[in-house]
């Protein structure tokens, strides 16, 4: 008996020591993978072109969007000034350069991602190890280590359950789960996706964790450019069935990569945001607003919604109805915490209706989902939804018509991508305005969904759910990737057929 003990005891130790020497000497593992360490262009079921060598030092390509600097409104064009004008105005936003990369570099680097702190780190340190062992011993998990272009190390777990996907396939898809400010992959939102079943790769930020480097988005876009390549060159997932789920500032990595990668298959973004700006300037002082306005746009310019309008695939929001961090006051008086009214994923949804449908999406379609978005429960959701009485099966025929139409007039479909026609759908044109509320609210309860919770409570198994997509080919119009039906006013959607290595 106590020579039973004793090996207990000695394994116990083992791993303890095991775990923390691993943490500790990340920085002296071997590297598992390396940006560069990708096939010829088109291996593996991805068609993105590596960056070169010399391409390497700028990073990845970021979407700049209408950052400072720009030809203003009252300035002559760029091509009409002088070199003296020139001169002088870099002269004149000397100033204000220099106090905006002050602030970036201090207390906005703090402020963005308090993750990266140091004492945060060491506090932190025993949960850090205690979860990654969780995940090491309950779900296998394989800790590697990749190089990103910019010669940052990124600490990974990878989940595999493609050898016991479960009766519903779920184990055949990746989710490659984006981590909040303060998030780290061995104590973050891939339990969700993880204890529903699927395959989970997890990443923390650079300067994260046993991540090297500093968390600014040019060096995130970096580490999950090597990520996603992992994912696909590595791992060998194909692209179709690879998801991307971000949860708050991860929503700006999981719309890089989809936009950059956009053959991969759907995009969840949790209790995420359209854009830094207005969050930056509900807790900084109303006195600082243009060094801040400033200092976002040229340092951490999370132009989520810029990067979400250009993914062609399938897109789910989760919107927690009582978000605390991602709401902004109203235009007349500050919202309560928690309101609906004010949670920016509402400008994320509109944004993203707007570029989709723009014929639906007119002053009606708009309007009347600009109210719907205010409803903060199910049963009021489901009370507005029946009081314009929308036809479920009515919307999915005129989709499916306009689909089809796209489909005549573009013979080759390898023009569209795998997702089918490419945005926007200009369908609902000529539609009379009921018709149109009708079929904009039916968009709109099909991109987002409501989750009772607040910014920083672990997501339910089963509020994790794929995105809704329309399979023009099915008999029955519409499917959802979920694994069980739910219910409508119109009755109940189809279940989504097993996933097999062939689909």
């Amino acid at each position: 008996m106590c020579v039973i003990c004793f090996v207990k005891a000695l394994v116990h130790v083992f791993k303890i020591y095991l775990t923390a020497n691993y943490t500790y000497n990340f920085r002296g593992c071997p590297v598992d993978f390396r940006w560069d360490d990708v096939r010829a262009a088109g291996a593996g079921g991805s068609g993105h072109r590596a960056l070169t060598c010399a391409a390497a030092a700028a990073g990845v390509w970021l979407l700049r969007g209408a950052v400072l600097g720009g030809d203003g409104a009252g300035r002559p064009p760029r091509g009409a000034r002088t070199q003296v004008q020139c001169l002088l105005q870099q002269i004149r936003e000397l100033p204000g350069q220099l106090a905006s990369y002050a602030l970036a570099h201090s207390l906005g680097r703090w402020l963005v991602y308090p993750g990266s702190m140091f004492l945060m780190t060491r506090a932190l340190l025993p949960l850090l190890q205690q979860g990654q062992a969780r995940l090491v011993e309950r779900y296998r998990g394989r800790r590697a280590k990749l190089v990103a272009c910019d010669g940052n190390e990124i600490d990974t777990m990878f989940m595999d359950r493609r050898q016991h996907p479960g009766s519903h396939g779920r184990g055949l898809r990746l989710v490659i789960c984006c981590e909040g400010n303060a998030g780290f992959y061995e104590m973050g939102c891939l339990s969700a996706p993880l204890e529903a079943g699927y395959s989970v790769l997890g990443w923390n930020h650079p300067g994260f964790g046993a991540s090297t480097g500093a968390p600014f988005p040019q060096h995130d876009a970096n580490a999950m450019d090597v990520v996603v390549k992992y994912a696909l060159h590595r791992l060998q997932f194909p692209p179709a069935h690879v998801v991307v789920y971000g949860w708050s500032i991860g929503g700006f990595t999981a719309t890089w990569a989809t936009m950059t990668y956009p053959e991969l298959g759907a995009l969840v973004l949790d209790a995420t945001f359209d854009d830094l700006v207005p969050l930056a300037l509900k807790v900084m002082p109303q006195s600082w607003k243009g060094l801040v306005v400033r200092t976002v746009r040229e340092h951490f310019n999370l132009n989520v919604a810029e990067q979400l309008c250009r993914y062609p695939g399938p897109v789910l929001l989760l919107r927690r109805t009582q978000d605390e961090v991602v709401n902004t006051p109203g235009p007349l008086q500050p919202l309560p915490p928690g309101d609906v009214e004010g949670n920016r994923g509402n400008e994320l949804l509109l944004r993203l209706l707007q570029h989709r449908y723009p014929a639906v999406m007119a002053r009606e379609g708009r309007s009347v989902v600009a109210r719907w978005l205010r409803t903060g429960s199910q049963a009021q959701e489901a009370a507005f939804y029946t009081r314009y009485r929308v036809d479920d099966e009515w919307c999915l025929e005129l989709l499916r018509a306009y689909r089809a139409g796209c489909e005549e007039e573009l013979e080759e479909k390898e023009v569209w991508g795998r997702h089918g026609p490419p945005f926007p759908w200009f369908v609902g044109q000529g539609l009379s305005p009921r018709r149109c509320r009708q079929l904009a609210l039916f968009l709109a309860r099909r991109h987002l969904k409501n989750v009772e919770a607040t910014h920083c409570s672990p997501l339910e198994p089963s509020d994790f759910q794929l995105p809704w997509v329309l399979l023009p080919q099915s008999p029955q119009l519409s499917v959802s990737l979920t694994d069980s039906p739910t219910s409508s006013p119109s009755g109940p959607w189809v279940r989504s057929p097993p996933l097999t290595p062939n689909q």
